[in-house]
């Protein structure tokens, strides 16, 4: 009778246990698919994909492995799961594949590949044994038609890893793709930035220097022969003397315009006196109230310093010609190891940098030093401006 029904519910167990192992591998690739599709940054998505992944198919280790050009294996995250022994990164965290193992066979084929360790030869396979690690299970990583390294689940002891274990690795492996692509795709993107950023800067500086070693040198020189020619002209000869006297104004005059246009590109108190000194200059130069809160140590680096400064220089020249904002609000400060930016007025708000407002440039420059910039700008309801960048540029 017992046997009768044990055979009756067998069927049954087997559904349920297939149900609850479709919702467990669901979670787990909705879980990294999430933080895809968020933008997370690789390491944060190759962590959860290898915990994930170890989890859902009850590996005792998992590893992301990269490949590079010298043909070793560097390893990009290493998971255990819990109760199981720390085994340490192997090799300092980069290893050579050699010819037996699952890694190389998989880097051959294109194909998963499973090894007992028992017949990997060489270093890595002593290695593994020493830690009683007895199976290693590993799939290619293949982004864009090239391989780009392998994923590798662990098992201890001499009992095989289950039958559908590449199966359900594989699973993994397009989101994986996804994050590899993406970050390799951003990666691109803030060099790309970055490689501008230090374009314009390196333009804006030889500006500099030919209008203050060039225009501004001769002009200061052709006022100074002005005036030392209207003191020689004859007391009788008062017309000519003030129209010498009118020019030397006017050669002083379009002095003062170049020197305005040079401070614009960049004031020299910056790269003098540091960026407390150039935030307090451009401050008073503002017609309204504006408050001035700086709490940071020491002199930054020189392009943090700069991106800084004109990012505050637009929020201020904003808050006077489009928002009417008759207060501003500047606080500058460090939190570990990022500096944050924060402008804020009491303006008519409706602030948007896709119109063209003067903020678009500012969020490549703030991208390519890996900051981000932030503009809360409800409309009648001022505009705040939050820029954090890490310290190291």
């Amino acid at each position: 009778m017992r046997t009768s029904l044990d055979a009756a519910v067998r069927p049954w167990r087997t559904e349920v246990s297939e149900v609850r192992q479709l919702a467990e591998e669901r979670g787990a690739l909705q879980y990294v698919a999430t933080l895809v599709a968020r933008g997370s940054s690789p390491s944060v998505i190759f962590n959860a994909a290898a915990s994930a992944l170890g989890s859902l198919i009850r590996a005792d280790y998992t590893a992301i492995n990269r490949c590079e050009i010298d043909q070793t294996m560097s390893i990009v995250t290493l998971w255990r799961a819990a109760g199981t022994p720390d085994i340490g990164v192997p090799f300092g965290g980069r290893w050579s594949p050699g010819e037996d193992t699952p890694s190389a066979e998989a880097l051959r084929s294109h194909r998963p590949a499973r090894r007992a360790t028992a017949i990997i030869g060489g270093d890595i396979g002593g290695w593994h044994r020493e830690r009683s690690i007895g199976h290693i299970v590993a799939c290619p990583v293949i982004v864009d038609d090239r391989l780009w390294g392998t994923m590798s689940a662990l098992y201890l002891g001499s009992g095989p890893p289950p039958d559908d274990t590449e199966e359900r690795m594989g699973k993994f492996l397009e989101l994986l793709n996804c994050a590899i692509t993406q970050a390799e795709t951003r990666g691109e993107l803030i060099a790309s930035r970055a490689r501008l950023v230090d374009s314009a800067d390196a333009a804006r500086r030889s500006i500099e220097r030919d209008l203050h070693d060039g225009v501004q040198q001769h002009l200061i020189s052709l006022a100074l022969q002005m005036r030392e020619t209207e003191a020689r002209v004859p007391p009788e000869q008062q017309e000519l003397r003030q129209r010498l006297a009118d020019t030397a104004e006017g050669l002083s005059d379009t002095l003062d315009e170049l020197q305005g246009i040079s401070t614009g590109l960049q004031p020299p108190v910056l790269t003098r006196d540091g960026l407390d000194a150039a935030l307090e200059a451009l401050v008073s130069r503002f017609p309204g109230p504006v408050g001035l809160h700086i709490d940071v140590d020491g002199r930054l680096p020189e392009e943090l310093e700069v991106a800084i400064y004109y990012v505050a220089s637009e929020a201020l020249t904003n808050a006077l010609k489009h928002a009417y904002a008759t207060n501003v609000r500047i606080d500058l400060d460090q939190e570990d190891s990022k500096v944050r930016l924060s402008v804020r007025d009491d303006g008519v708000g409706g602030a948007d940098a896709a119109r063209g407002t003067g903020l678009t440039g500012l969020k490549d420059r703030v991208e390519a030093l890996g900051g981000t910039i932030r503009i809360t700008s409800p409309v009648a309801g001022g505009t705040t401006l939050l820029a954090t960048i890490p310290r190291s540029g």
